[in-house]
């Protein structure tokens, strides 16, 4: 079986498929990967051993450079539709399977159905479905007026969301479309969710059952194994003292927390921690020369958030799996999209805090590390680590290979 997965995104949305590309190799399938041309992606999927097909315009400069002209998303969105029509509908000729991740892979499905291949939308968390539970996150792009609908009223706010959802992407997905002889599409969200989504999210961690009337089917997360060993001078550092806590935000550039590192530091050091700083891409780094604090590029968190007395971050979804199947306390400083829902879930589950807000203060940090630090959190997030699914590559790859069972 040949099988196209596409992503689009940063490395939280590369990663996934990257361990799915991986399963499906191991089972014989050949698979290629689009993502984006950062090399750090084309690193980690060579690393696996999966085709990288460069797809759309590099991530990292965009999420970290100068913020976009208010007309950006909307000329980004038709590049992105057009780069669906072009290099993803010449990596898909051959393949039997297109699966499709990320931003919002308005083409994608498209792109299938004039191949007469088999498509599949898969989502890394519930929380974009829509529901009458909770608000849809805001969408850059044109302005549409919310003006006579009751702020309450969440139905109606997510039929708002359709409409954001195809002020972007209708016009030119129905121009392509249109081009290769396929009838128009008139609501580009649920045409890209299909009529079964995947769920790549762990059952504990992402419930969606009553979040969502889909009718999803939810594999477990995709992670891929990364027992890499850690620096030597990160183990020394690990070995001369007490669990440190881990402070990272991933791929978020922390625009607005431009104190962010000062302030960790100096609330971790108030709990009488040591530290661990990740640099990320917001590029953190160290605040003094002092040796309880050390500062880590990208290793292993698998391997590392075993040896850590908490974790600190923004609330993605892979490492608040990752974190938790460690079995290490959290706090989550969300920053957008599901990052809030993940936070609440972390809250819910007894496993860490949820910071209100995406600003941490010397304040509000250490309320939230002391409930992280305390002794109760620390043996629920190990109770909750033993249930965490570590499986959901090797579901996923028996449904596209055909060999599975579905899981709800």
């Amino acid at each position: 079986m040949r099988v196209l997965i596409t992503a689009y995104g940063s490395r939280g949305d590369i990663m996934p498929p990257a361990a799915l590309a991986a399963q499906l190799r191991k089972l014989g399938a050949e698979v290629r990967v689009c993502a984006p041309p950062d090399e750090e992606f084309a690193r980690l999927l060579a690393d696996v051993g999966v085709e990288h097909v460069p797809f759309g315009r590099a991530v990292r400069p965009l999420v970290t450079g100068a913020p976009p002209s208010p007309d950006f998303a909307t000329e980004f969105a038709a590049e992105l539709v057009a780069g669906h029509f072009g290099t993803i509908a010449e990596a898909a000729e051959g393949c039997d399977v297109l699966v499709a991740t990320g931003l919002m892979p308005a083409g994608a499905r498209s792109v299938a159905e004039k191949l007469g291949i088999r498509y599949v939308y898969a989502c890394f968390h519930p929380f974009e479905m829509p529901s009458t539970h909770y608000l849809p996150s805001p969408r850059p792009g044109p302005g549409i007026s919310a003006e006579g609908i009751d702020p309450s009223d969440n139905r109606a706010l997510w039929d708002l969301d359709v409409r954001k959802v195809n002020a972007l992407y209708l016009a030119p997905l129905n121009a392509h479309r249109a081009e290769l002889g396929l009838p128009p599409v008139d609501n580009v969200r649920d045409h890209v969710f299909g009529d079964r989504p995947w769920l790549a999210a762990d059952p504990v961690l992402g419930p969606w059952q009553e979040l969502t009337d889909l009718d999803l089917v939810q594999t477990g997360a995709w992670i891929l194994p990364d027992e890499r060993p850690l620096p030597a001078d990160l183990e020394a550092f690990l070995d001369a003292g007490t669990p440190p806590v881990y402070v990272g935000f991933g791929s978020m550039p922390m625009r607005a927390a431009t104190d962010v590192a000062k302030v960790t530091v100096e609330a971790v050091r108030a709990q009488g921690r040591r530290v661990l700083v990740s640099r990320g891409w917001a590029d953190l780094g160290l605040v003094d020369d002092a040796d309880d604090c050390f500062a880590v590029g990208d290793v292993s968190h698998q391997v590392l958030f075993r040896r850590v007395a908490a974790v600190v971050h923004h609330g993605g979804a892979g490492t608040t799996t990752t974190a938790a199947r460690a079995g290490a306390p959290q706090v989550v400083v969300p920053q957008f999209v599901d990052q809030p829902h993940w936070a609440a879930r972390v809250a819910e589950l007894g496993i860490g805090a949820a910071h209100d807000g995406p600003v941490p203060t010397f304040e509000s940090l250490s309320a939230a590390l002391r409930t992280a630090l305390a002794p109760e959190t620390a043996a629920r997030a190990e109770a909750v680590a033993g249930t965490v699914r570590g499986d959901g590559t090797a579901v996923a790859a028996k449904l596209l290979l055909g060999t599975g069972e579905t899981h709800r």
